[in-house]
């Protein structure tokens, strides 16, 4: 096995990140080829033609439109507006960039990030499957997702409707911490019917996506999700799936990064089970209790974990200076600029976080009062 190598760190490489990933024919893959052959994003972003064609899966012609699209490009100003709507992201950069992940052959160059993410120390479980579960499927998915919780895991899922908004409200039941990868801008909620869900997350969780604010739902969006659900994970639980199921994408992709792949067996009869049976035939591992399931995974049944004590207002400084602004009134758009004079972009995408993170509630005609 090759020597785990983490990329260059810190705050001028990060924007070189963001500023790459802008550059047409430069994916996931390469981005990771570039730092790794380079030892750095911006050595890489100095380095000419030639140079660039050393690096596996550039030739002649991308290495020629590499080097005609980078003066164009201010990796400085790049971040600078990447920052400005105030959503917090992660690139392979920073510290909090999970390990596993960087491990993929194309890790994300950018994540977005609602909530706190967990340390990732705790082993982090997928828990996938179809958007039409039978009860047994619901059964098993919510019993699992809260042993999971007990035995000190994070609960991953990709907020669909059926098994993965169950796993999820589970593991929040069980008083777990859980991390939705979206396949739209974080600040989406899809499916619609997910908001009290996705409000929940966001207190006792995280929500990630690679995809900017503001990102509608896409049907391409969702298999590359996938790969990041698998990613972060040591095991991938498919709960129920049928033959054409999305989630199987996801069990393959687990398969393919050596990570463990478990399967819920079910009635041959039901459409919901096949996918599973065939990752079962393939060789996945079979789901055949709770108690054997953290045994195969190495992990013991244990109280589950303390909650940390949800804060009483909000932690962010933008947030806090409109908390104080507001206090007990119902304020509208207009005093509220008024009042901190922050610029009307900043202080609509603050207005627009803390409404999705619960602490305010917008009124008709565009006034805020405090939710709590």
């Amino acid at each position: 096995m090759e020597p785990f190598h983490w990329p260059k760190r810190g705050e001028p490489e990060r924007s070189y990140w963001l500023a790459w990933a802008q550059i047409k024919g430069i994916g996931p893959h390469r981005l990771k080829r570039l730092a790794e052959f380079f030892g750095s994003l911006e050595q890489a972003w100095q380095a000419d033609a030639p140079a660039l064609q050393q690096v596996e899966g550039i030739g002649p012609t991308l290495a020629q439109s590499i080097s005609s699209a980078r003066p164009a490009l201010k990796p400085q100003e790049i971040l600078e507006q990447t920052l400005k709507p105030g959503i917090p992201f992660m690139t392979p950069a920073d510290p909090e960039y999970p390990p596993l992940l960087w491990e993929l052959p194309d890790p994300p160059p950018v994540l977005y990030v609602l909530g706190k993410c967990p340390d990732w120390e705790q082993p982090a479980i997928a828990i996938v499957g179809t958007r039409a579960p039978t009860a047994y499927g619901l059964h098993w998915t919510k019993q699992i997702s809260a042993a999971l919780v007990e035995a000190g895991c994070v609960v991953v899922s990709g907020l669909a409707a059926g098994i993965d908004g169950a796993a999820h409200q589970a593991c929040l039941d069980a008083g777990g911490q859980t991390v939705a990868v979206v396949g739209t801008g974080v600040d989406q909620v899809y499916p619609s019917h997910h908001r009290p869900l996705y409000r929940c997350i966001l207190k006792q969780g995280a929500i990630l996506s690679e995809y900017p604010p503001g990102t509608p739902p896409a049907k391409e969006h969702f298999p590359q999700r996938n790969r990041i659900i698998a990613g972060l994970c040591r095991a991938t639980l498919v709960m129920e799936a049928p033959e054409t199921s999305g989630a199987l994408i996801t069990a393959h992709l687990a398969n393919h990064y050596g990570r463990e792949v478990y399967a819920l067996p079910g009635n041959i009869d039901t459409a919901a089970a096949r996918g599973c049976l065939h990752l079962i035939r393939s060789g996945a591992g079979m789901i055949l209790g709770i108690e054997d399931l953290l045994k195969d995974l190495g992990l013991v049944q244990g109280s589950p974990p303390k909650t940390e004590p949800q804060p009483v207002a909000p932690t962010d400084p933008r947030q806090q200076i409109l908390w104080q602004a507001i206090g007990t009134e119902i304020l509208s758009i207009d005093a509220l600029a008024q009042a901190t004079q922050m610029d009307i972009t900043t202080l609509s995408s603050t207005l627009l976080l803390m409404e999705l993170e619960g602490w305010l509630v917008q009124l008709p005609g565009m006034r805020y009062r405090r939710a709590r």
